[in-house]
């Protein structure tokens, strides 16, 4: 690997995904917009290295400007920017070995790029023949101050899993 004048790092033998491709020939076909390509790619590319330097910090990350040898990203919170600040050095040195000229990191708290987590979280429903060992048990607890808090999580649970059937 070796570094181009411009503080792009120079791979050779690598492919660029399809999507990335349609969306750099859009760019290059129209005149204004190929002005931006050669920026584009290298912030692309400068995300992907951070990215794979911290891989599970930086992935509510993202890298705001790269001018001067001066990297600037943004965290989703002040607790993210805490957590990275401490890794500062490490990302650093990570960068320079993959070819950037980085002389200092600088971080900004932008509270609006929280990155949603697009899972769902997961809704278990328990089978008919649990929720019939639920009721039983509910029904053969003795009605007693000290089985009071049970029975009334067990009927809730019971109810909670019937309604959604």
């Amino acid at each position: 690997m070796t570094r181009s004048s411009s503080s792009t790092p120079v791979q050779q033998g690598t492919r660029t995904a399809p999507s990335v491709r349609g969306a750099a020939d859009f760019l290059r076909a129209n005149e204004k917009m190929s002005a931006i390509l050669p920026a584009a790619t290298r912030m692309a590319a400068l995300q992907k290295d951070c990215a794979a330097a911290l891989p599970a910090m930086f992935n509510a990350c993202a890298v705001l400007q790269f001018t001067s040898d001066r990297l600037l990203l943004s965290t989703p919170n002040a607790a993210v920017a805490a957590k990275l600040k401490q890794q500062l050095p490490k990302l650093q040195d990570y960068l320079i070995r993959r070819g950037w000229q980085v002389s200092a990191i600088r971080l900004k708290v932008q509270a609006g790029t929280n990155i949603e987590n697009s899972s769902r979280p997961k809704q278990l429903m328990l089978p008919t023949q649990a929720l019939s060992a639920l009721g039983a048990l509910d029904s053969e607890l003795e009605n007693s101050p000290r089985n009071a808090a049970l029975k009334a999580a067990i009927a809730a649970m019971v109810g909670r899993h019937r309604d959604q059937r």
